[in-house]
């Protein structure tokens, strides 16, 4: 009796078009004897789109499929890390580490609903993108497989590329241009070849948004954006649909070279790396929302709300997007952005973004209250009164440390005088 051909594995791939997915088509084909599906999420990576598809298809995927997320990511992801003034070790707007449980969760529900029985990714085994692919489809499908090709095959770039001509694949890298970027609204980033090396500048070929800087205009620009309840919706007063806020917003800002990162950072896998983005868009309105916050909230929200927006960040950066911990924060978070209505004015120059002005009717700032010239409404005679029980506490435990000191220091006086010496007949 024939025995029935077993079915062939199905996998879906996590496609950006860039070297690590372009190479991971074959060999997973090769490897795993499987079929593949290749998936691109469209998160704004406008320049890593083009042809994608089709060099997915040449490169041997079986079917190739663009899924439109854009404004799922910057409502859903981007907004709500703005509302937490989301900065990873204070400098880092989390643009990459956003959009990865998101096109995690639609590779996820993709894999599912053809049936697949297995997802792939082109992260290494050095990365954060593995973790944050990793964890959240163990969460959200366990049932999948995960497959990571460039983990598993231990390939350098200069490996993959040689690997890519071998099979005469369709490839957008060459060794003379080794960087490996990563694009979306919120941010690029950039990484490889000698920006590997901390002790050397980035060189200008490697930016895209913020242009070179002799193009920064030389005069100062000012813009004001709109925010209702933490959220921006309006630029210069003209209200604008979510993304193509951000999108605008990196053009203003980029044009003046705001945005430029340029650090050492702690990779959840435990070592530093060196890395480069560019987040124009991101850095001036958080920078803005932060100034409308200070504006509107009260000191002790303020200062603990700091603390909660560190913790989502290293959530977002560690890979935790869908754990309870970060859907409380958020819940939290939101909870405090009722007030957080109002106008802020940058002024972007020469690579530096800040708030120059703000206003909004729900403002705790009274000038009748902090005004040094007439029409002050400040008691100031109570003042007195409230230094002295403010600073009570301190007054009394000093009295306390210098009567101790000084009983200590008559003790230690009394032990150490001269003993009387004893002498014998």
């Amino acid at each position: 009796m024939t025995q029935p051909t077993p079915t062939k594995s199905h996998v879906v791939l996590a496609y950006s078009g860039g070297l690590d997915t372009s190479v991971a088509i074959p060999w997973i084909a090769e490897k795993h004897d499987a079929a593949v599906t290749a998936l691109t999420v469209d998160v704004g990576q406008q320049g890593e789109l083009t042809g994608a598809l089709d060099r997915a298809r040449e490169n041997g995927a079986r079917d190739a499929r663009l899924i439109d997320a854009k404004s799922t990511f910057v409502e859903e992801y981007c907004f709500p890390a703005l509302q937490a003034n989301a900065l990873y070790e204070g400098i880092y707007p989390l643009s990459t580490a956003l959009a990865r449980p998101l096109i995690a969760k639609t590779l996820a529900e993709t894999a599912m609903a053809l049936g697949a029985d297995a997802v792939a990714h082109g992260c290494t085994g050095k990365g954060n993108d593995q973790v944050r692919f990793d964890v959240a489809v163990h969460t959200l499908a366990p049932e999948l497989r995960v497959i990571a090709p460039v983990r598993e095959w231990n390939m350098n770039r200069e490996d993959e590329i040689a690997y890519a001509h071998a099979h005469h694949l369709k490839i957008r890298v060459t060794p003379e241009s080794p960087y490996s970027v990563d694009e979306n609204l919120w941010g690029r980033s950039i990484e490889g070849g000698r920006l590997e090396d901390a002790n050397v500048a980035a060189p200008e070929v490697v930016f895209d948004w913020t242009g070179h800087p002799e193009s920064w205009p030389a005069e100062p620009e000012t813009l004001v954006v709109t925010f209702e309840r933490g959220i921006p919706v309006a630029v210069d007063g003209v209200r604008l649909d979510p993304v193509e806020l951000v999108r605008t917003m990196n053009r203003r800002a980029g044009q003046h070279g705001v945005g430029r990162i340029d650090h050492v950072e702690d990779r959840v896998v435990g070592i530093k790396s060196r890395e480069t983005y560019e987040c124009p868009g991101a850095v001036a309105l958080v920078t803005a929302h932060q100034a409308l916050e200070a504006l509107v909230l009260p000191r002790d929200l303020l200062q603990f709300k700091s603390s909660v927006d560190r913790r989502f960040s290293d959530l977002v950066y560690e890979g935790l997007w869908f754990s309870p911990l970060r859907e409380a924060l958020t819940a939290f978070v939101r909870s405090t952005q009722e007030v957080v209505t109002g106008d802020v004015t940058l002024r972007l120059h020469k690579g530096s973004c800040r708030a120059v002005a703000r206003r909004s009717e729900y403002s705790l700032l009274s000038h009748e209250l902090a005004t040094y010239g007439t029409g002050s409404r400040f008691p100031q005679e109570l003042a007195v009164g409230f230094i002295h029980l403010y600073g009570l506490p301190n007054q009394l435990a000093h009295a306390r440390v210098a009567a101790a000191r000084a009983a200590h220091a008559a003790a230690a006086s009394s032990t150490d005088a001269p003993r009387p010496v004893l002498r014998t007949a």
